[in-house]
Order: structure tokens, then sequence, then C-alpha cells
């Protein structure tokens, strides 16, 4: 029966959202250095991916992924590529990087950088692969347990990654004090493309 894997899943869930990875380091960067509504938009678009991988495994189309090797490369790749995008942007100071837009009350760009990096993050596949089914009764209907499973740990994600946000924020002020706005900048730009390289490799296979 599924309720004799419900409470496993739902611990393993929180315990490896609450191992640190590319995905924590980039969120709490974004909302120290550019706010907590950036951050929270963009942990609304980390989940919608999560969402998306999910929807997608449970139809058993994630698995192309590791069937065809060139794929997920290309995942891996492209990921660290919009994150190092990211990070050049950030050096520049551009304006999405900034915060103008949030002063206008505009985070839809942060919620499409959420969506993005975990729709071309191979670990999320990996895992609705390869944990997620460990935890799915053969013997009953298998698409409902799978949805259901999905949905607990976007959501256990979600909370996790919120929780994040909201906690970096406070740190947002002393970031935007006199000089320090210029200098930080340019380190989160070198430790979001810290987190690029760390990205290609907690992902390789």
């Amino acid at each position: 029966m599924l309720t004799d894997t419900f409470l496993p899943f739902l611990l393993m869930s929180v315990l490896i959202e609450l191992t640190p990875g590319p995905n924590m380091a980039w969120l709490a960067l974004t909302a120290a250095s550019v706010g907590r509504r950036a951050a929270l938009s963009a942990t609304a678009g980390i989940a919608s991916g999560l969402a998306v991988v999910g929807l997608v495994s449970a139809f058993g189309l994630a698995e192309l992924a590791t069937a065809f090797p060139a794929f997920f490369a290309m995942l891996r790749y492209v990921g660290a590529a919009y994150l190092l995008f990211l990070a050049w942007q950030a050096w520049r100071g551009e304006r999405e990087i900034s915060g103008a837009d949030l002063r206008k009350g505009d985070v839809r760009t942060w919620y499409r950088h959420g969506l993005a990096l975990n729709v071309l993050n191979p670990k999320a596949f990996l895992f609705f692969i390869a944990i997620l089914p460990n935890y799915v009764d053969a013997t009953q209907p298998v698409m409902p347990q799978t949805l259901l499973l999905s949905a607990t740990y976007v959501a256990v994600a979600t909370l996790v990654h919120a929780l994040l946000a909201v906690l970096a924020g406070k740190a947002h002020g002393w970031f935007q004090q006199g000089d320090n706005a210029l200098w930080m900048r340019r380190i989160c730009a070198l430790l979001i493309a810290a987190v690029a390289i760390w990205f290609l490799i907690s992902t390789a296979v």
C-alpha cells in the first residue's frame, strides 16, 4: 500500500531538499542580492519546473533523458550555460539583475529563471526516474501514486525554497548600502559562476 511508503518518501524528500545544492545556492544569492520578492518569484518558477518534470516523468517520457545520453548531456550543458549567462548579467549589473523591475512590481523575469533552470536540470529528471518509482506500489494503479508522490515532492521543495528565500532576503538591505551594492553584485556574479561549475559536477553520471 502507498500508505506504507508515503512517510518514508516524505522524509526522504525533506532530507534531499535540505541538502545544499546549486538550486539553493542560486536562490540564496538571488534573495540576498536582489531581494525577497525576486527569490519568491524564482521559487514559484522552480516549483513549476519541478512540476513539469514530474508530469513528464509520470507519463514515462523523461526516460528518454537516460535512454539517450546525448540528450542528458545537452541538459547539463545548457543548464550550466544558463547559469553563466545569469552570472554575466549580474557582473554587468543589467536592468533585470539590478532590481529595477522589482520596484515596478514585475517579478516575471525571476519566475522564468527558476522555471528554466529546473526544466534544464537533469538531477530533477533523475529523481523522478530513479528514486520516486521505488516508493510506488506496483500492485496498485501506478499513475495516481506517481502523481501524488510528485506533488508531495514539489510541495516539500517549494516550502524549503520559500523559507530559504525569506531568510536570505533579510540580508538584502545590507547588500544595498552605499558601495556594498557594486562589490557584492560582483561577488555574487562570481559565486553564480561557481554554482554553474558545481551544477556540471553534481549532475555528472
